[in-house]
């Protein structure tokens, strides 16, 4: 099995917004519904949440948007004092353009943040040895397409072009004195999307999105500083790579309309981190190299929500979302904290055409999780604000 997520997983220091380092809010309007958006987002955005649903646009629609992500999480050891992170905001942002030249076909490209996270723990963490301060971003470019192949049938395809770049501050322990090593790195990959959505009823719509892996192999560079001098010749400056493969995921979703003005929704969404099977930094110098067992496995993340029209211009809306922790407690330490979590949103939308404002705010709880890591053991908890705006317009 090939090893894989190495660097970045130091880098996402479980501060994402979804479980593992997933980020899954990229519409204000389908924050508020909790992410359950599979079946019936019918905007520019569907792009990410299922490029079948573009068709859905009547001639032009652009969405631009950002989400603030404020979490806090804390590790206890036993018989500690727990020990935090400091307050750091995750701000990715997201565009949207999709263009209907034909009644049946649609044209559109996306930009937008599906993995990334930022972390930096308190001065004088005790896990400051496996990781201290960090940052990933991955920045997906995804031209799309999708058809009408019948009034109850579409289907829509999209290249996923991805940009990581990463930032890694870790402690360096020589007993009588601490160092430090800095890693920096960046590379492109690419995968693809693919969707489906099917009317089943004339109030029941079905709606299915894939979007694959794609391979990052990082190219870095690593800076040790404060070495005492007998460590001096090993540990240099030098070049650093990892493998990355960042993860598939599979969505289904049901959409169901019991009335004109009101939206059920539910979503399953399976993510592979199962080729998360270890965490390993590749020196120029192999003898440091010192990869560590992860064992992530695929989780399904499982999200309910509604919305509600008040009036033709405003939209109220309410979501749920429970989202598993893809670590075994075995292997869960402080470069790469986790927990089961859950989640509860809100949010409104008002409309005065051509244009329209979407806000959608989320609080994430994150489970106590126990770790039964060797050398770290201890317990994660938190918690995350999480706050969208989208800005749209619409050309009929």
């Amino acid at each position: 099995m090939k090893k894989t997520l190495s660097l970045v997983a130091i880098l996402a220091a479980g501060t994402s917004q979804a479980a593992g380092f997933q980020v899954d809010t990229h519409s204000a309007r389908a924050t508020g519904a909790g992410g359950a958006a599979t079946a019936w987002l019918e905007d520019s955005s569907s792009i990410y949440y299922n490029v079948a649903n573009m068709v859905g646009v009547k001639k032009l629609d652009i969405t631009l948007g950002d989400t603030g992500i404020l979490p806090s999480i804390t590790f206890q050891r036993p018989n500690m004092e727990a020990e935090g992170q400091r307050t750091t905001l995750s701000p990715p942002p997201h565009l949207f353009v999709v263009y209907k030249p034909f009644e049946k076909a649609a044209f559109g490209v996306g930009v937008f943040t599906p993995y990334g996270a930022r972390s930096r723990w308190e001065e004088g963490f005790s896990g400051r040895f496996r990781g201290y301060e960090s940052s990933l971003a991955t920045y997906y470019i995804n031209p799309s397409f999708a058809y009408e192949l019948h009034p109850r049938f579409r289907f829509g395809a999209g290249l996923d072009i991805a940009r990581a770049t990463i930032e890694l501050t870790r402690g360096l322990d020589f007993v009588n004195s601490e160092g430090s090593v800095h890693l920096g790195g960046a590379d492109w990959g690419s995968g693809f999307n693919i969707g489906v959505q099917a009317k089943l009823l004339d109030n029941l719509d079905m709606g299915l999105h894939y979007r694959s892996a794609i391979d990052i192999a990082f190219q870095g560079q690593a800076d040790f500083q404060n070495i005492p001098v007998e460590f001096q010749s090993r540990l240099t400056d030098q070049k650093a790579h990892a493998d990355v493969v960042l993860p598939s995921t599979v969505t289904a979703g049901l959409a169901y309309r019991p009335l004109n003005n009101l939206l059920l929704a539910f979503d399953a969404s399976w993510v592979d981190w199962s080729t998360f099977s270890e965490l390993a930094i590749r020196f120029e110098n192999p003898s440091i190299d010192n990869p560590l067992p992860k064992r992530w496995r695929a989780k399904w993340k499982y999200s309910l929500g509604g919305e509600y029209g008040v009036t033709d211009a405003l939209q109220v809306r309410l979501g749920f979302t429970y989202d598993p922790s893809p670590s075994p407690n075995n292997t869960l330490t402080p470069d790469l904290p986790d927990a089961n979590r859950f989640k509860v949103s809100v949010g409104a939308g008002y409309q005065f055409k051509p244009f329209r404002a979407d806000l959608g705010y989320q609080f994430v709880a994150l489970a106590d999780k126990e770790s039964t890591a060797p050398g770290m053991p201890g317990t994660y908890s938190g918690n995350a604000h999480v706050l969208g705006l989208t800005l749209g317009f619409n050309l009929q």
